[in-house]
């Protein structure tokens, strides 16, 4: 099973990167704050400080179109944020 699924690269993640040294992960809908901390330590080799998460729900919408109505939904995903310890930063375009 794996913790980390993918990173999130977004304007306001990048920036709280640099400024806070913050990174966000899509994690497994399943793991605690303590699994994805070292995951995040052992697949980037640094020293985590604090994990916050956040679980999304499945958002439904339904659309009226001349055709009929179309119903959607969007997966409902876990998402973690990551801050590691001052002076080490994680590359993710390095990593993938």
């Amino acid at each position: 099973m794996s913790i980390i699924i993918k990173p999130i690269v977004t304007e306001k993640i990048t920036k709280d990167g640099e400024v806070f040294n913050r990174f966000g992960f899509v994690v497994d809908k399943k793991a605690n704050k303590i699994q994805i901390k070292n995951a995040v330590e052992a697949a980037y080799g640094v020293a985590v400080v604090d994990v916050n998460t956040m679980n999304y729900r499945a958002d439904r919408s339904v659309k009226y179109t001349k055709s009929g109505l179309i119903s959607g939904k969007t997966n409902a995903y876990k998402k973690a944020i990551v801050q590691v310890q001052e002076g080490e930063t994680i590359d993710f375009y390095n990593n993938i």
